[in-house]
């Protein structure tokens, strides 16, 4: 909404001295600065609905499991590359002696591909359930607090 002067009704605009009949539109000065206030809002949150949690931590879940596997891999891609397996490897057989045990038995790439897909495999279902936990919490808090305020101001 605005007044017949083109301002919102909470707006000041800086003005010259001047005398103003309760009701009239006052013009402002032409080298006056607006002094715009920005409005401030209160809100109050109650309820968390536990099912949008439920969907929204699992697909966050989801992409959280799908990066701990590519970072598993590319780890275990780089250390392969670089030579590093075969190094441990023959540090291994100068000092133990030769049949030893080798590095790459422990580490190979199927066994560090389900070791990230059994990480990420549990890591969507606790992250998941203990969201869901939180927003039933969140829940009996809030009904017996009241709820969560906070304010919220326009620039």
């Amino acid at each position: 909404m605005t007044t017949t002067s083109g301002q919102r009704p909470g707006d000041r605009m800086a003005t010259a001295a001047t005398t103003t009949v309760p009701g009239a539109v006052v013009v402002p000065a032409p080298n006056a600065t607006p002094v715009a206030r920005g409005r401030r809002t209160r809100l109050t949150i109650q309820r968390v609905d536990p099912w949008t949690v439920l969907r929204v931590s699992f697909v966050m879940s989801l992409a959280v499991a799908i990066v701990t596997v590519v970072a598993g891999l590319l780890l275990w891609g780089l250390l392969a590359s670089g030579g590093v397996f075969t190094s441990v490897d023959s540090t291994l057989n100068d000092v133990l002696g030769s049949g030893s045990v080798t590095v790459t038995q422990y580490f190979g790439f199927g066994k560090v591909l389900s070791i990230s897909l059994l990480i990420a495999a549990i890591d969507v279902v606790l992250i998941t359930a203990l969201a869901t936990i939180g927003s039933f919490l969140f829940n009996l808090v809030t009904s017996m607090t009241g709820g969560l305020e906070f304010s919220v101001t326009e620039d």
